[in-house]
């Protein structure tokens, strides 16, 4: 359950991010980060009053708010950032290829968490093959890019696989709802941006003309890309080991290419190849990645 759910994820990041193209430049990173997280905020507490929460201790509750500040508020901030200075397929290429890394490195060395040679091979081969496309998508473009855009595409890597161990020690004991852990998280990563935005003096309404209809593009993508993604994610790590769960949800990057292939846009044979051979390495993980046990 722990692989598909953590597929499940990447599926929601790759059609949010289609949709959040939408609005442009309407919002800023931290103004995009605040407005998604509120409104999945929100929809989760009405979730939760319906659904009473489980496992909830104090220790848990701190633990989950660090890592959505951490992982949440200063993750995608960084990479929000990256974004902006170095474009999307570098930031992604960074992020996506040295996250899964740093997770297995540090859920090795926090919570010994170890993960087996077929579900290392699994790793890299996925991984490889999300570069190989990444590449083979802007290979056609050249650019100056910023050493700072690198810096902070590393920064998210970190704070993602830090929030992604937190989260997975917790969750892998089975004491807490994905649905509990996913509100705290997403309010401890407000608790980062919202400081942040008034310290910046950043406006917190995105600006919008009047004949653009942002926000219903921009809702469908917060409650595909944050509020199910978070949710689906949160059961992945309930279920399977961090590093396996970071790299599965590296595969948005292909699926992102299923979602413009559905709306006309065809790959190039390369392309096609890669993400065949990524498929393989994915097999490998839903084989051999099921396992729950530290």
């Amino acid at each position: 359950m722990g692989v598909f759910a953590a597929l499940g994820t990447a599926l929601c990041w790759a059609i949010a991010a289609r949709l959040f193209r939408v609005t442009g430049n309407a919002f800023s990173p931290l103004t995009m980060n605040f407005w998604k997280g509120l409104i999945s905020i929100v929809i989760l507490a009405v979730v939760l009053f319906f659904v009473q929460p489980s496992g909830l201790t104090t220790n848990i509750i701190l633990w989950l708010l660090l890592s959505g500040f951490i992982g949440i508020g200063i993750g995608d901030t960084c990479f929000f950032k990256a974004l902006q200075s170095i474009g999307d397929s570098q930031a992604v290429l960074v992020a996506e290829t040295l996250a899964p890394l740093f997770t297995a490195l540090f859920a090795m060395a926090f919570i010994g968490e170890w993960i087996t040679w077929q579900q290392w091979v699994g790793v890299a081969v996925v991984l490889f093959s999300v570069d190989m496309v990444i590449k083979a998508r802007k290979r056609s473009a050249t650019h100056i890019f910023a050493t700072s855009g690198y810096l902070f595409g590393v920064g998210a890597a970190l704070c993602q696989a830090i929030g992604a161990v937190v989260s997975r020690d917790i969750l892998g004991s089975g004491e807490i709802d994905a649905a509990s852990a996913a509100f705290l998280r997403l309010t401890g990563g407000m608790l980062f941006v919202v400081p942040l935005i008034a310290f910046t003096n950043t406006k917190f309404l995105p600006v919008v003309s009047r004949e653009t209809k942002v926000w219903p593009a921009f809702i469908l993508a917060t409650l595909l890309g944050t509020t199910a993604a978070i949710y689906l994610q949160m059961f992945a790590f309930a279920y399977a080991k961090a590093a396996v769960v970071q790299t599965l949800i590296a595969t948005s990057a292909l699926m992102s290419i299923g979602v413009a292939w559905m709306l006309g846009e065809k790959p190039s044979k390369s392309i096609f190849a890669w993400s065949a051979i990524a498929l393989v390495g994915v097999g490998i993980l839903v084989t051999f990645g099921t396992s729950s046990v530290h």
